[in-house]
């Protein structure tokens, strides 16, 4: 996923205070059904059954409200994956549904997929929902979609497109199966976050499953956000959060992809990241509502040194 090293905002995150019973670890997927089968989000004031199609749907229903934080925790924060699970380096990819919307990806990491590129090759999929339209937020023209990764980039190396190992494979960059229209905060900095807690990890040896799943609700064709878990083996990355596919000052009709501004919508600032043991909460930060601007501000305040820091 391409991702902007500068600066990093620190995603809020809130514990739903709901754990799960039942939840799949089954990895491959044939179609959109099945894909929403393996995602087992807790959502706020709702008991749930176990049922992992239904704890889906039950997510999709959330709508994000102004001001909130930009990601949640989903059951309390902790993976439903099993270590032992991790076999080989592979990404099982899940197939693209009946509308051409990805579903879930499921990575076996290790060092060896880690990967930097002095440059790019040019992304040519236009996923669903995907418009590149200019809009004007506090006077600047922004363009607030990314053709955005489940599995970052720079974590699939030495991988083919089918997800198998083969040494001197470049990243998946322009597979269908891998991107999704995703807003630039979402994927620039919200995302970052739990990333670089994948990307650390692999860093220091360790294996990890990192498993994103796209969560649409009903027919719309860009997603309202992105379900994300994480399990090293050795238990010190273990995440489990829901990230809003939300952008300071711009709204979005998700049916469309098309968005306008709004200077009603804002995504609360930087907070303390506490998901993992591979990250430090020792530190506190605003939860107030911020604007664009202020966003910036933050970024640049608590930027991407300080969050590497804290992360190792």
């Amino acid at each position: 996923m391409f991702k902007w090293t500068r600066r990093v905002a620190v995603a809020v995150v809130i514990s739903l205070g709901l754990g799960l019973a039942g939840c799949s670890t089954t990895t491959s997927t044939t179609n959109s059904e099945s894909a929403r089968q393996e995602s087992s989000p807790a959502t706020s004031g709702t008991k749930t059954s176990g049922n992992s199609q239904q704890t889906y749907q039950q997510l999709a229903k959330m709508t994000y409200k102004s001001g909130g934080a930009a990601a949640i925790k989903v059951n309390s924060g902790k993976s439903t994956l099993a270590a032992s699970q991790w076999k080989k380096s592979k990404v099982d990819y899940g197939n693209l549904d009946r509308l051409n919307r990805t579903t879930t990806d499921t990575a076996y990491l290790s060092k060896a997929n880690l990967g930097r590129s002095a440059g790019r090759a040019a992304q040519n999929w236009q996923p669903t929902g995907w418009h590149n339209q200019p809009i004007k937020v506090n006077g600047k023209r922004v363009y607030p979609q990314n053709r955005g990764h489940l599995l970052a980039y720079t974590l699939t190396f030495n991988l083919t497109q089918d997800g198998q190992y083969r040494q001197g494979e470049d990243g998946s960059l322009d597979n269908p199966k891998n991107l999704a229209t995703q807003t630039a905060y979402s994927n620039q900095q919200t995302m970052q976050i739990y990333e670089d807690q994948v990307r650390t990890a692999l860093e220091q040896g360790k294996k990890v499953i990192y498993k994103v799943t796209t969560v649409f609700r009903g027919d719309e064709l860009m997603p309202r956000g992105y379900w994300s878990q994480a399990l090293s083996t050795d238990g010190s990355v273990n995440f489990n959060v829901y990230i809003w596919n939300v952008e300071p000052g711009v709204s979005f009709d998700y049916a469309t992809g098309r968005g306008k501004a709004d200077s009603n919508m804002q995504v609360a600032g930087a907070d303390r990241v506490n998901s993992s043991a591979n990250t430090s909460s020792s530190r506190r930060y605003s939860k107030k509502p911020t604007t664009t601007k202020q966003v910036e501000r933050e970024l640049y305040r608590y930027g991407y040194k300080y969050v590497k820091k804290h992360l190792n």
